[in-house]
């Protein structure tokens, strides 16, 4: 694989937002050498996405090696100190020696096992096929629940309230137009009984606004048009009458 330095360089000192940075201990990595002691070397590390910089300090304005971690496996492991926490980045191909890191303690070093584990594509590939059947699943249930409601919702079941505030009881009369017989005094006012229109006389047929034959909203349109459109010529004939009585004063 071949990478441009400065542009490496360029993306691990920019304002990127890092996944994971800390200080860990390495020995004899890409860019650093071991220390006579084999305490190892106390480098400041930053995880950008799939790769791993390594800087001399948290100051630091050059990176010291870099780490594609694609192909490779994140394991526990023994460093060369005793009480060390220490972990190796392994991989698959031929001649390619692992990486030895150990961490300050063992939050630190779980930490880094995780976002070091996690940093890969092929990881990340298999997030996203994991996320997108269990967004299948979800919309197949979906699905289900709302056939389901559909069914349970029959027309029979369905109560639709009425333009006008009123609402419709468990027998299909609307609530506030329709009573039962005798249930009301025997004088009835005008506005009472210009009520007792085409919908009422339907009601007491028992035609339902809502039975399957009148389910549509444009025959729910027409149906309580009929009682509004009777209504509004009572009122215009009304108009005509108390026009004509004033004609008449005026010429007695």
């Amino acid at each position: 694989m071949k990478l441009n330095k400065r542009s490496m360089a360029h993306y691990a000192l920019s304002d990127s937002p890092a996944d994971h940075t800390g200080f860990l201990r390495t020995w004899g990595g890409p860019g650093t050498q071991p220390t006579p002691s084999g305490t190892g070397r106390r480098c400041w590390f930053v995880l950008k996405g799939n790769l791993l910089f390594s800087f001399e300090s948290r100051e630091g304005r050059a990176p010291l090696s870099l780490v594609v971690l694609e192909g490779c496996t994140v394991e526990l492991a023994e460093a060369p100190v005793p009480e060390e926490f220490a972990f190796a980045i392994r991989f698959d191909a031929p001649g390619v020696r692992p990486h030895l890191l150990a961490a300050d303690g063992p939050a630190a070093q779980e930490a880094w096992v995780k976002a070091l584990s996690r940093a890969s594509f092929g990881y990340m590939r298999l997030v996203v096929r994991e996320l997108e059947s269990q967004l299948q699943d979800a919309r197949r249930s979906l699905a289900l629940h709302r056939r389901s409601s559909w069914k349970a919702q029959a027309p029979d079941h369905w109560s639709p309230g009425l333009g006008n505030g009123h609402s419709l009881s468990r027998d299909c009369s609307p609530v506030g137009l329709v009573e039962e017989e005798g249930s009301r005094p025997a004088g009835r006012s005008l506005a009472e009984r210009e009520l007792q229109g085409p919908a009422t006389l339907l009601l007491g047929r028992g035609q339902s606004p809502v039975s399957p034959e009148t389910s549509c909203f444009s025959t729910l349109h027409d149906w309580y048009g009929q009682e509004i459109m009777k209504l509004r010529q009572g009122w215009q004939q009304r108009a005509r009458w108390s026009q004509r009585e004033c004609e008449d004063q005026d010429r007695a």
